[in-house]
């Protein structure tokens, strides 16, 4: 199983590789910094990691005594499971000089590589700095009690809304607090356009577990997919049913558009306000700041709704910068000061972010306790009518669900819950009969999953 680690976030934190090592590697006694061998620091990331590269070639430039003749180069990923995949099969060669450095994951393919022993055990290096930075963001890094990721970033699950179409048919944003509540924005629109207008979207493709269900409906329900012996009870777990339940409402009364996420058609339908909420990551701002800029002023951001069975907000989605464990590992200090470097560094991250504003790029709020404090984070948004994303971001982080357990089992849990579920997109077969079948599956081919901390 562990074979299917193949990971590698390809992003542009190759620059931050190289500055790290004048950090990380000290000669000691002299108090000397280490100077890097000359050479290209390869980073996997996933998204639109190009952005990245900004601050790293700057930050390169502010660390040629360390690392003067390195340069970095972030490839592109088509996904986490992507990055596993191509690292997995990169070690079963034996072909370790292709590896890159550094790689950008989220917790379900981190926990399988770490399980294969493909990326570095950052304990050491990353616990003496915990306190540092937003409560609980290694949790999801921990792999039999040893940490394997430098956290990267926190984000929400959060509710976007647009407020002009919300204001057209008369739905107070404040309604769809809860679940119950959002169903009934949902049936407002549909009765009220004549079902021309939808609360949200549903993915035809994989996507639809990914953000309605791992990280958004299943969390905040209490749902499991393993019991705590590792045993599969997705089909008998009440929370999957709350969970499942809700997804199967919104869709089976037409209350999604089914469209594909990060494509045309559905960037299509925003600008022409058939689509009023997504229920979704705080991730999603750069996608619709960069798409559909047109509808500036629109947009505001609220805490995703929460099931009244249980009270919980949005579980937080975390993601890791991973440095692969290659034989010589020539660059690990050097990448890990780029990381230190990128979550300490206040102003060089500010400066970074007014130029991701200005382009429409991609962006997150930092971690580390300390930068909040700074004014800056609380600026209001123009593309938010004047809401501040950033305050509010951090405002959704807290009262959280709980996030589903991850095992190295879940990579192939994932392939299996979403095919079902795309099978019950495509009208195949019912949700009843999607979970059953998940449940099925899970246990014919995985049997246990091994649970650890």
């Amino acid at each position: 199983m562990n074979k299917r680690m193949s990971i590698v976030f390809s992003v542009a934190f190759a620059v931050f590789a190289l500055s790290l090592a004048g950090c990380s590697q000290k000669t000691k006694g002299a108090g000397s910094k280490a100077v890097y061998p000359a050479g290209t620091v390869v980073i996997y990331g996933y998204g639109q990691p190009q952005y990245l590269l900004q601050y790293y070639d700057a930050w390169l430039e502010k660390n040629r005594d360390i690392a003067p003749d390195v340069k970095i180069e972030i490839v592109q990923t088509k996904g986490a499971a992507d990055t596993r995949e191509k690292i997995s099969m990169t070690y079963l060669a034996g072909s370790y000089q292709d590896l890159p450095d550094a790689i950008y994951i989220d917790p379900v393919n981190l926990k399988d590589l770490a399980a294969g022993g493909m990326i570095k055990d950052e304990t050491d290096y990353v616990k003496p700095m915990l306190s540092d930075f937003v409560a609980g963001c290694e949790n999801d890094a921990v792999y039999k009690g040893r940490i394997y990721g430098l956290p990267d970033q926190v984000r929400p699950q959060v509710l976007f809304y647009n407020k002009a179409v919300l204001d057209a048919y008369g739905i107070d944003p404040a309604t769809m607090s809860t679940m119950d509540g959002y169903i009934e924005a949902g049936r407002t629109l549909k009765q009220k356009s004549g079902g021309t207008v939808y609360l949200s979207y549903i993915d035809p493709g994989a996507m639809t577990w990914r953000y309605w269900g791992r990280r958004g409906l299943m969390p905040q329900a209490n749902a499991r997919i393993w019991g705590d012996d590792g045993s599969v009870v997705i089909g008998s777990d009440p929370g999957t049913k709350l969970a499942m339940g809700v997804l199967d409402t919104l869709y089976s009364e037409k209350l999604l558009l089914n469209s594909a996420i990060f494509q045309a058609p559905l960037y299509d339908a925003m600008r022409t306000g058939r689509i009023a909420t997504f229920y979704i990551g705080a991730f999603w701002d750069e996608f619709i700041r960069k798409n559909v800029n047109e509808t500036s002023g629109q947009w505001r951001v609220m805490p995703a709704p929460v099931f009244k069975e249980v009270g919980t907000g949005g579980a937080p989605v975390c993601s890791y910068f991973a440095v692969v464990a290659k034989p010589d590992g020539k660059y690990a200090g050097l990448v890990e000061k780029l990381w230190y470097d990128f979550h300490h560094d206040n102003e060089a991250r500010k400066t970074w972010v007014r130029a991701m504003v200005e382009q429409n790029a991609p962006y997150a709020n930092p971690i580390t306790l300390a930068m909040f404090e700074d004014p800056f984070w609380k600026e209001p948004s123009e593309f938010y009518g004047g809401q501040s994303f950033r305050e509010w971001e951090a405002k959704c982080l807290n009262n959280p669900s709980k996030n589903l357990t991850v095992t190295a089992q879940d990579a192939e849990a994932d392939l299996i819950i979403s095919h079902e579920l795309e099978l019950y997109v495509a009208g195949d077969q019912t949700m009843q009969q999607a979970v059953a079948n998940m449940d099925s599956v899970l246990k014919q081919r995985i049997g246990k999953a091994v649970v650890v901390e």
